[in-house]
């Protein structure tokens, strides 16, 4: 599904399928990280920057360094639900999101967490530097 961005908070549209879900029909906790890991690489598409590139151009990738989420209410089954990427810090090597999944239908909130992300050495799977390029098209976010 495409993506639509608003001010700073850029938005994903992800259907739930029977693959997502328990056998309750409700999605699998573990796959709400699934949906917000597709939405931070959708995030960084509509910046222009494929995950490839990292790797093939700087020799960087990105690795979840801490990750803390809330559980408020269940998605079900053939719910769309529009995953939210918002960034809220941006360090030198590190990237700090908020994220927010929310019942399309009707606006109730699934599940919110934070999300950092620290930039590592492709080879040497070490901290270095956020690229450039990127750093110049997010320099607004402290």
């Amino acid at each position: 599904m495409s993506p639509a961005r608003e001010t700073d908070r850029f938005i994903w549209k992800v259907r739930v399928y029977y693959e997502d879900t328990d056998a309750g029909g409700i999605v699998y906790h573990a796959n709400y990280l699934k949906f917000m890991e597709r939405a931070r690489s959708e995030w960084l598409r509509a910046l222009g920057f494929e995950q490839d590139r990292f790797r093939a151009d700087w020799n960087r990738l990105f690795a979840v360094h801490h990750l803390s989420l809330d559980y408020r209410c269940a998605a079900h089954l053939d719910d769309l639900l529009e995953v939210t990427v918002t960034l809220a810090r941006r360090g030198r090597a590190s990237l700090d999101f908020y994220q927010e999944i929310f019942r399309a239908a009707d606006g109730t909130l699934c599940c919110a967490g934070l999300v950092k992300i620290a930039c590592v050495g492709a080879d040497s799977l070490r901290p270095m530097p956020l690229p450039a390029p990127l750093l110049a098209e997010i320099a607004d976010v402290r």
